[in-house]
Protein backbone atom coordinates (compact mmCIF):
# COMPACT_ATOMS: atom_id res chain seq x y z
CA UNK A 1 0.00 0.00 0.00
CA UNK A 2 2.84 2.76 0.80
CA UNK A 3 3.99 2.76 -3.22
CA UNK A 4 0.08 3.83 -3.68
CA UNK A 5 0.13 6.32 -1.19
CA UNK A 6 3.11 7.22 -2.63
CA UNK A 7 2.15 8.06 -5.71
CA UNK A 8 -1.40 9.48 -4.89
CA UNK A 9 0.97 12.62 -3.12
CA UNK A 10 3.34 12.80 -6.05
CA UNK A 11 -0.06 13.79 -7.88
CA UNK A 12 -1.67 16.53 -6.35
CA UNK A 13 -1.36 19.52 -7.31
CA UNK A 14 -1.99 23.10 -5.80
CA UNK A 15 -4.20 24.92 -8.03
CA UNK A 16 -5.75 28.85 -8.27
CA UNK A 17 -8.71 27.58 -9.82
CA UNK A 18 -11.23 29.79 -12.09
CA UNK A 19 -14.92 29.27 -11.48
CA UNK A 20 -15.84 29.48 -15.49
CA UNK A 21 -19.34 27.96 -14.73
CA UNK A 22 -21.84 27.75 -12.17
CA UNK A 23 -25.28 25.83 -11.82
CA UNK A 24 -27.76 26.17 -9.19
CA UNK A 25 -30.25 23.23 -8.65
CA UNK A 26 -33.04 22.16 -6.26
CA UNK A 27 -32.30 20.98 -2.92
CA UNK A 28 -29.20 23.30 -2.51
CA UNK A 29 -27.18 21.33 -4.91
CA UNK A 30 -24.86 23.32 -7.34
CA UNK A 31 -22.61 22.28 -10.02
CA UNK A 32 -19.32 24.31 -10.42
CA UNK A 33 -16.72 23.53 -13.58
CA UNK A 34 -13.38 24.93 -12.45
CA UNK A 35 -10.80 25.68 -14.68
CA UNK A 36 -7.49 23.49 -12.73
CA UNK A 37 -5.43 21.97 -15.98
CA UNK A 38 -2.97 19.73 -13.91
CA UNK A 39 -6.09 18.31 -11.75
CA UNK A 40 -8.29 17.89 -14.96
CA UNK A 41 -5.07 16.02 -16.63
CA UNK A 42 -4.35 13.88 -13.35
CA UNK A 43 -7.81 13.08 -11.99
CA UNK A 44 -9.01 9.61 -12.46
CA UNK A 45 -12.61 8.24 -11.34
CA UNK A 46 -12.76 8.99 -7.60
CA UNK A 47 -10.12 11.37 -6.70
CA UNK A 48 -11.27 14.38 -4.96
CA UNK A 49 -10.00 17.69 -4.17
CA UNK A 50 -9.94 19.60 -1.30
CA UNK A 51 -11.13 22.83 -1.85
CA UNK A 52 -10.72 26.92 0.33
CA UNK A 53 -14.13 27.25 0.19
CA UNK A 54 -13.61 31.03 1.35
CA UNK A 55 -11.00 33.34 2.17
CA UNK A 56 -12.29 33.53 5.67
CA UNK A 57 -12.56 29.66 6.47
CA UNK A 58 -8.99 28.13 6.24
CA UNK A 59 -9.90 24.51 7.00
CA UNK A 60 -10.60 23.22 3.12
CA UNK A 61 -13.34 20.82 2.45
CA UNK A 62 -12.82 17.56 0.07
CA UNK A 63 -15.30 17.45 -2.67
CA UNK A 64 -15.55 14.28 -5.44
CA UNK A 65 -14.38 15.35 -9.09
CA UNK A 66 -17.50 14.68 -11.18
CA UNK A 67 -15.88 15.03 -14.56
CA UNK A 68 -12.80 16.04 -16.17
CA UNK A 69 -11.26 17.77 -19.38
CA UNK A 70 -7.77 17.50 -19.71
CA UNK A 71 -8.16 18.78 -23.33
CA UNK A 72 -9.92 21.80 -21.98
CA UNK A 73 -8.41 21.88 -18.37
CA UNK A 74 -11.71 22.15 -16.67
CA UNK A 75 -13.09 19.57 -13.86
CA UNK A 76 -16.48 20.06 -12.76
CA UNK A 77 -17.47 19.51 -8.49
CA UNK A 78 -21.37 18.98 -7.83
CA UNK A 79 -22.26 19.42 -3.97
CA UNK A 80 -24.97 20.04 -1.96
CA UNK A 81 -24.57 23.25 0.45
CA UNK A 82 -25.23 21.44 3.92
CA UNK A 83 -22.56 23.48 6.31
CA UNK A 84 -20.82 26.73 6.50
CA UNK A 85 -18.22 26.01 4.16
CA UNK A 86 -20.30 24.93 1.05
CA UNK A 87 -22.83 27.96 1.56
CA UNK A 88 -20.09 30.22 1.53
CA UNK A 89 -18.92 28.17 -1.42
CA UNK A 90 -22.54 28.23 -2.95
CA UNK A 91 -22.09 32.70 -3.41
CA UNK A 92 -19.17 32.41 -5.69
CA UNK A 93 -19.68 33.49 -9.31
CA UNK A 94 -18.17 32.71 -12.33
CA UNK A 95 -14.72 34.95 -12.69
CA UNK A 96 -14.15 34.05 -8.67
CA UNK A 97 -10.79 32.31 -7.95
CA UNK A 98 -10.66 29.25 -5.93
CA UNK A 99 -7.17 27.65 -4.07
CA UNK A 100 -7.44 23.88 -4.01
CA UNK A 101 -5.36 20.74 -3.93
CA UNK A 102 -5.97 17.73 -6.21
CA UNK A 103 -6.83 15.72 -7.35
CA UNK A 104 -6.42 13.31 -4.49
CA UNK A 105 -6.81 9.64 -3.44
CA UNK A 106 -6.82 6.03 -4.66
CA UNK A 107 -9.16 5.79 -7.39
CA UNK A 108 -11.68 3.13 -8.60
CA UNK A 109 -9.99 0.39 -10.85
CA UNK A 110 -12.42 -1.64 -13.67
CA UNK A 111 -11.03 -4.91 -14.15
CA UNK A 112 -11.90 -6.50 -17.91
CA UNK A 113 -12.45 -9.82 -16.41
CA UNK A 114 -16.09 -8.20 -15.41
CA UNK A 115 -17.35 -6.46 -18.01
CA UNK A 116 -20.48 -5.48 -16.48
CA UNK A 117 -19.79 -2.66 -13.94
CA UNK A 118 -22.79 -2.03 -11.96
CA UNK A 119 -22.57 1.96 -10.95
CA UNK A 120 -24.92 2.84 -7.62
CA UNK A 121 -24.56 6.25 -6.49
CA UNK A 122 -26.71 7.99 -3.43
CA UNK A 123 -27.07 11.78 -3.12
CA UNK A 124 -23.08 13.34 -3.00
CA UNK A 125 -22.33 9.93 -4.05
CA UNK A 126 -23.29 10.75 -7.86
CA UNK A 127 -20.46 12.39 -9.16
CA UNK A 128 -17.66 9.68 -8.80
CA UNK A 129 -20.26 7.14 -10.30
CA UNK A 130 -20.68 10.32 -13.36
CA UNK A 131 -16.97 10.35 -13.34
CA UNK A 132 -16.29 6.51 -13.93
CA UNK A 133 -19.51 6.18 -16.22
CA UNK A 134 -16.86 8.91 -18.67
CA UNK A 135 -14.29 7.23 -18.73
CA UNK A 136 -15.60 3.50 -18.88
CA UNK A 137 -17.75 4.42 -22.37
CA UNK A 138 -15.01 4.47 -24.15
CA UNK A 139 -13.65 1.41 -23.92
CA UNK A 140 -16.16 -0.76 -25.81
CA UNK A 141 -15.46 -4.14 -23.31
CA UNK A 142 -17.70 -2.51 -20.98
CA UNK A 143 -21.08 -2.14 -20.83
CA UNK A 144 -22.10 -0.05 -17.61
CA UNK A 145 -25.45 -0.07 -15.94
CA UNK A 146 -26.06 2.67 -13.14
CA UNK A 147 -28.65 3.14 -10.37
CA UNK A 148 -28.47 6.51 -8.68
CA UNK A 149 -31.03 7.26 -5.73
CA UNK A 150 -31.17 10.72 -4.44
CA UNK A 151 -33.61 11.87 -1.40
CA UNK A 152 -33.88 15.25 -2.65
CA UNK A 153 -34.72 16.87 -6.68
CA UNK A 154 -32.30 15.07 -8.99
CA UNK A 155 -29.75 17.97 -10.13
CA UNK A 156 -30.51 17.54 -13.60
CA UNK A 157 -33.98 17.29 -15.45
CA UNK A 158 -34.77 13.10 -15.71
CA UNK A 159 -36.21 11.71 -18.70
CA UNK A 160 -37.59 8.41 -19.88
CA UNK A 161 -34.62 6.45 -20.89
CA UNK A 162 -34.08 5.13 -24.26
CA UNK A 163 -32.07 2.00 -23.78
CA UNK A 164 -34.55 -0.80 -22.02
CA UNK A 165 -32.85 -2.80 -19.13
CA UNK A 166 -34.72 -6.01 -19.23
CA UNK A 167 -35.52 -7.43 -15.51
CA UNK A 168 -36.91 -4.12 -14.15
CA UNK A 169 -40.03 -3.25 -13.42
CA UNK A 170 -41.31 -1.84 -17.10
CA UNK A 171 -43.03 1.79 -15.13
CA UNK A 172 -39.34 2.41 -14.26
CA UNK A 173 -37.96 4.57 -17.15
CA UNK A 174 -36.02 7.49 -15.39
CA UNK A 175 -32.27 7.98 -16.63
CA UNK A 176 -29.98 10.74 -16.07
CA UNK A 177 -29.65 12.42 -19.36
CA UNK A 178 -25.75 12.74 -19.66
CA UNK A 179 -25.58 8.63 -19.28
CA UNK A 180 -28.59 8.21 -21.56
CA UNK A 181 -26.85 10.53 -23.88
CA UNK A 182 -23.31 8.56 -23.54
CA UNK A 183 -24.89 5.31 -24.57
CA UNK A 184 -24.90 4.15 -20.84
CA UNK A 185 -28.57 2.81 -19.24
CA UNK A 186 -29.38 4.24 -16.11
CA UNK A 187 -32.27 4.46 -13.79
CA UNK A 188 -33.39 6.58 -11.00
CA UNK A 189 -34.52 5.62 -7.47
CA UNK A 190 -36.50 8.16 -4.60
CA UNK A 191 -38.88 8.05 -2.34
CA UNK A 192 -40.03 11.32 -3.53
CA UNK A 193 -42.72 9.26 -6.30
CA UNK A 194 -41.00 11.09 -9.08
CA UNK A 195 -41.95 10.22 -12.25
CA UNK A 196 -40.36 7.03 -13.51
CA UNK A 197 -38.15 6.49 -10.94
CA UNK A 198 -37.87 3.76 -8.81
CA UNK A 199 -40.00 3.99 -5.41
CA UNK A 200 -37.20 2.27 -3.17
CA UNK A 201 -33.37 2.44 -2.20
CA UNK A 202 -30.85 1.99 -4.79
CA UNK A 203 -29.84 -1.36 -3.57
CA UNK A 204 -33.29 -2.67 -3.89
CA UNK A 205 -33.55 -1.92 -7.53
CA UNK A 206 -29.90 -3.19 -8.27
CA UNK A 207 -30.96 -6.46 -6.64
CA UNK A 208 -34.19 -6.96 -8.92
CA UNK A 209 -31.70 -6.06 -12.15
CA UNK A 210 -29.17 -8.90 -10.48
CA UNK A 211 -31.57 -11.67 -9.67
CA UNK A 212 -32.97 -11.04 -13.63
CA UNK A 213 -29.37 -11.85 -15.12
CA UNK A 214 -28.17 -15.21 -16.01
CA UNK A 215 -25.59 -16.93 -13.61
CA UNK A 216 -23.12 -16.44 -16.12
CA UNK A 217 -23.96 -12.48 -17.11
CA UNK A 218 -24.17 -12.03 -13.00
CA UNK A 219 -20.54 -13.65 -12.90
CA UNK A 220 -19.60 -10.83 -15.21
CA UNK A 221 -20.66 -7.68 -12.87
CA UNK A 222 -18.63 -5.76 -10.32
CA UNK A 223 -19.89 -3.19 -8.27
CA UNK A 224 -18.83 0.19 -7.70
CA UNK A 225 -20.60 3.07 -5.16
CA UNK A 226 -20.59 5.86 -3.57
CA UNK A 227 -23.18 7.42 -1.03
CA UNK A 228 -23.68 7.39 2.32
CA UNK A 229 -22.19 5.18 4.81
CA UNK A 230 -25.66 3.06 5.37
CA UNK A 231 -25.86 3.01 1.84
CA UNK A 232 -22.24 1.54 1.68
CA UNK A 233 -23.18 -1.13 4.26
CA UNK A 234 -26.37 -1.90 2.02
CA UNK A 235 -24.50 -2.24 -1.01
CA UNK A 236 -21.69 -4.33 0.12
CA UNK A 237 -24.40 -6.71 1.83
CA UNK A 238 -25.60 -6.71 -1.35
CA UNK A 239 -22.22 -7.72 -3.08
CA UNK A 240 -21.93 -10.36 -0.90
CA UNK A 241 -25.25 -11.98 -1.27
CA UNK A 242 -24.24 -12.28 -4.88
CA UNK A 243 -21.15 -12.84 -4.53
CA UNK A 244 -19.69 -10.14 -6.26
CA UNK A 245 -16.44 -8.02 -6.06
CA UNK A 246 -17.09 -4.69 -4.66
CA UNK A 247 -15.75 -0.85 -4.91
CA UNK A 248 -16.52 1.89 -2.53
CA UNK A 249 -15.58 5.34 -1.93
CA UNK A 250 -15.91 6.69 1.84
CA UNK A 251 -16.67 10.16 2.74
CA UNK A 252 -14.93 10.97 5.68
CA UNK A 253 -14.29 14.51 7.55
CA UNK A 254 -10.45 15.58 6.99
CA UNK A 255 -8.24 17.97 7.78
CA UNK A 256 -5.38 17.74 5.93
CA UNK A 257 -6.38 15.81 2.97
CA UNK A 258 -2.60 14.56 2.14
CA UNK A 259 -2.14 11.40 4.99
CA UNK A 260 -0.05 13.80 7.28
CA UNK A 261 -3.11 14.42 10.01
CA UNK A 262 -4.42 10.99 10.39
CA UNK A 263 -7.71 12.57 11.42
CA UNK A 264 -10.01 10.60 8.54
CA UNK A 265 -8.81 6.77 9.68
CA UNK A 266 -11.32 4.09 9.30
CA UNK A 267 -10.91 0.14 10.47
CA UNK A 268 -9.91 -2.08 7.36
CA UNK A 269 -9.33 -6.03 7.03
CA UNK A 270 -6.26 -6.76 5.86
CA UNK A 271 -4.53 -10.19 5.34
CA UNK A 272 -2.36 -9.18 8.82
CA UNK A 273 -5.48 -8.26 10.48
CA UNK A 274 -7.31 -5.05 11.57
CA UNK A 275 -5.46 -1.95 10.61
CA UNK A 276 -6.20 1.25 10.53
CA UNK A 277 -5.86 3.49 7.24
CA UNK A 278 -6.54 7.33 6.06
CA UNK A 279 -9.69 7.70 3.69
CA UNK A 280 -7.65 10.19 2.09
CA UNK A 281 -4.62 8.81 0.60
CA UNK A 282 -4.96 5.13 0.87
CA UNK A 283 -8.38 5.62 0.01
CA UNK A 284 -10.97 7.12 -0.49
CA UNK A 285 -11.96 3.81 -2.73
CA UNK A 286 -11.66 0.72 -0.87
CA UNK A 287 -12.69 -3.19 -1.49
CA UNK A 288 -16.33 -3.18 0.45
CA UNK A 289 -15.25 -6.63 2.18
CA UNK A 290 -12.04 -5.33 3.63
CA UNK A 291 -14.39 -2.19 5.28
CA UNK A 292 -17.90 -3.63 6.09
CA UNK A 293 -15.86 -7.41 6.35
Amino acid sequence: MSSVVDSNRNSIFPEDAEILRREAYAGDQFLLRLKASECARHARPGSFVHLRCDPRLPMRRPLSIMRASPRDDWIELLYKAVGTGTRLLALKQPGDRLSLLGPIGRPFQAHPEHPRPLLIGGGVGIPPMIFLADTLRSDPQFRPFAVLGSEVPFPFRPRPSQYLVPGLPPQVIAAMPLLDDWGIPSRLTSFLDLPGCFRGYVTDLARIWLKSLEKSARAEVEIFACGPHPMLQAVATLAREFGLPCQVSLEEFMACAVGGCAGCVVRVWTEAGPAMQRVCVDGPVFDAYAVFG
